[in-house]
């Protein structure tokens, strides 16, 4: 299995990163082999693969600019396809439509989600569609100043997108269709007042939405329509566990694929938390957390198989491994750790 890192490159973004590193995961003993650098990117701050792992597309963090990479699936090597403008300011996450012809990109810093075509060969295209986010800031004058989208999550039949606004405390809903975003008849769904909604998680079977809340340390539970794309809000659940009182945000969430648990990134408090989800309504449980072994775990994700959960700690540069436990969830440390500059991203591809 081949792993693709990226992370923070410049001061203004506190980077200690230098690109993308591209890494060789041993099956038996799990030690990561380092294969490929690839140098002279700010910031490759977040990864969007295609279903098929030939392709490889990262926004930069801080700048204006996403990147199309050919993957080789026999080496693991990377080459830049080419570079377009995001259309805004400080794009932060893309996903694909599922035809995989077009890429969609939220802008953070200019408050918009725009629509890349993706050629045959994989190249970007200029932006075809720009929408700009309307409502109203969060009380944070800080980090609410005004809109600021941080996560694009295509629903389970790829027909809506739901972008979370950190700036306007509200999840925006759009339909895609004849590659084009319109907003759908609700258009939004709202946050408590300074919540903060960041990323999104669909459950693999049930018609739920969970949406994980940055600034108040709490997930949203939505039950979600399949046919209109109308979520409607049925809990709010802490990630933090009793007595905590010291500063934290939440960062990614993400929910297995057997549908049984839902994990979420403690910022401050330096942990993943595990829920325990409802097989009937999806509602979720706390249920533990463990010490991410780092500072920052900006990112995480679960890996091919469903074995192995990384996380990658932005302000201890390093991305520590965890055994996933089968039967409850439970995260395991194995020892494994990887020392890389400021890690905000890790996608797995296997080899062909």
């Amino acid at each position: 299995m081949f792993a693709y890192v990226g992370g923070y490159t410049t001061p203004d973004r506190d980077g200690r990163g230098d690109g993308i590193h591209v890494f060789r995961i041993d099956a038996v003993s799990g030690r990561w082999q380092h294969i490929q650098h690839v140098g002279g990117l700010e910031n490759p701050s977040l990864f969007t693969l295609t279903r098929d792992g030939t392709r490889l597309y990262s926004v930069h963090g801080g700048r204006t600019l996403v990147s199309a990479f050919a993957v080789d699936t026999h080496s693991g090597t990377l080459t830049l396809l080419n570079q377009a403008d995001s259309g805004g300011s400080n794009p932060v996450d893309s996903a694909l439509d599922p035809t995989e012809r077009f890429l969609i990109v939220a802008n953070y810093g200019s408050g918009t989600v725009t629509v890349l075509p993706v050629a045959d060969d994989g190249r970007l295209g200029a932006v075809s569609q720009l929408v700009t986010l309307v409502g109203k800031p969060g009380p944070d004058p800080q980090q609410q100043a005004s809109s600021h989208p941080h996560g694009v999550t295509f629903d389970p039949a790829g027909r809506f997108v739901v972008v979370p606004d950190k700036g306007f405390d509200r999840s925006f809903i759009f339909r895609f269709a004849d590659s084009r975003l319109t907003a759908t008849e609700q258009g939004h769904v709202a946050a408590a007042a300074g919540a903060a909604p960041r990323h999104a998680a669909f459950h693999p079977s049930l018609p739920v939405l969970y949406v994980n809340n940055e600034l108040d340390s709490t997930v949203s539970v939505f039950g979600w329509s399949p046919e209109s794309g109308r979520a409607e809000e049925r809990q709010v659940i802490t990630t933090l566990p009793a007595g905590h009182a010291g500063r934290n945000t939440t960062a990614e969430i993400v929910a297995s694929v057997c549908g049984r648990h839902v994990y979420v990134s403690n910022r401050g408090q330096d942990s993943i938390v595990q829920f325990q989800v409802s097989p009937g309504s999806g509602l979720l449980r706390y249920a533990a957390q463990i010490p991410t072994g780092g500072a920052k775990p900006r990112f995480f994700c679960i890996g091919p198989g469903s074995r192995h959960l990384y996380a990658a700690n932005q302000d201890s540069d390093s991305i520590t491994v965890f055994h996933i436990d089968q039967s409850s969830g439970s995260l395991i440390r194995t020892g494994v750790a990887i020392s890389v500059g400021s890690p905000s991203a890790i996608s797995f591809v296997t080899p062909s």
